[in-house]
């Protein structure tokens, strides 16, 4: 294999793919990234086993050929080279070793047999959709901030992706909850997806998919079953197998009965909650709410900072009202919001907290009381 590609599309490609890649690896090739050269295109490829990143780049091939490299060491090589570099890449098939020159720069880098790299098979996906880029990393952004992280309710470590019915009209739903709060977000269903099962997205193919996504305007084309997911945009593809769980049914614990409804000044209540935040302690964070006619005094305290006290004007006209939250947890929130202001539905002090965008009624998030 011999090829010439310019730096800034050969660390795109690596920065997208080496991500996958695990630091420690007790299967040398995984710590590896394939490299395939033919017709103009270079193939990158990366895998933990469970996810498949493929990504393509434009570059000149001299000679054809395969080979894998240390994923990282490349990455960091390629990173550390100047702006505008010419990289030439050359297989010795002698010493199985890759040589990578860059104007005075020379690297050699040991391979690994391309045989041994893995396959990952995406398999028959039955399901196929599109959506447009900017909806979809909507979808993720207003919903993974809930993505629990206790491993031991596997099934809550993703985005619950699934199709609904609300009075005759269909829709895609992404969900995610970590037992203190809940993100749902809905979308008009894209044509294909009905029959579609649920599934659960698993939270690092979440997170590669976001870096991926993140200046896409391309539409996604999205290939599932009911144990793998496809992903295929811009030049690039993500395959992921799923979380094989069954994901708790999340509508019973958005509550109907809350009549006492605030609404906020979005900007200026996540400010207040994030300096009132600053005595509370580390480990609660917890902070406390007191309405009552259109003033909101938000409250902390803690025996080693002190006490922090602040006011601003809501609009609410139900009897006075105490409840306490974590504020972290508030913040995540508030910064999904993205109108001016939110619409907090609330029952009680000791009851879940339903908090809306009042400009966008597609996402809902329930936020869980604390005692403070």
């Amino acid at each position: 294999m011999k090829l010439t590609i310019e730096r800034a599309a050969l660390l795109r490609s690596l920065s997208h793919v080496q991500s996958v890649v695990e630091r420690r690896n007790t299967i040398p090739i995984l710590a590896n990234v394939l490299i395939d050269a033919t017709n103009g295109t270079i193939y990158l490829t990366a895998t933990d086993m469970d996810i498949a990143i493929v990504e393509t780049a434009e570059s000149t091939v001299l000679d054809p050929g395969t080979t894998t490299a240390p994923a990282h060491t490349l990455y960091d090589i390629v990173r550390k080279l100047p702006d505008g570099a010419q990289i030439a890449l050359e297989t010795n098939n002698e010493t199985n070793q890759l040589s990578l020159s860059a104007g005075r720069s020379r690297f050699t880098l040991a391979t690994l047999p391309t045989a041994d790299f893995p396959s990952m098979s995406a398999g028959e996906m039955p399901h196929t959709f599109k959506i447009p880029a900017a909806e979809l990393r909507s979808l993720v952004d207003r919903t993974r901030f809930a993505i629990s992280t206790e491993e031991t309710r596997y099934y809550l470590n993703g985005i619950y992706l699934h199709t609904a019915d609300v009075d005759g009209v269909q829709l895609l739903r992404a969900a995610a909850t970590d037992g203190h709060r809940l993100a749902r977000v809905e979308m008009p269903l894209p044509e294909g997806a009905s029959g579609m099962p649920g599934i659960i997205i698993p939270r690092k193919t979440v997170a590669e998919l976001r870096k991926l996504i993140d200046e896409s305007d391309d539409v996604i084309d999205i290939t599932l079953s009911d144990t793998k997911i496809k992903f295929a945009f811009d030049g690039a593809i993500l395959t992921s197998k799923l979380i094989d769980g069954t994901f708790p049914d999340y509508e019973k614990v958005i509550p109907v009965g809350n009549d006492k409804f605030l609404e906020v000044d979005c900007h200026a209540f996540a400010e207040a909650v994030d300096r009132v935040a600053t005595i509370s302690t580390e480990r609660s964070r917890s902070i406390k709410l007191k309405v009552d006619a259109n003033v909101l005094t938000l409250s902390a305290s803690s025996p080693d900072n002190g006490t922090a006290v602040e006011e601003i004007e809501v609009v609410y006209d139900k009897e006075a009202l105490e409840i306490g939250f974590n504020s972290r947890y508030l913040l995540d929130i508030t910064q999904q919001v993205e109108g001016d202001t939110a619409q907090m539905a609330m029952a009680d002090g000791a009851s879940p907290t339903i908090v809306r965008d009042s400009s966008d009624d597609s996402a809902l998030y329930v936020l869980m009381p604390m005692r403070v």
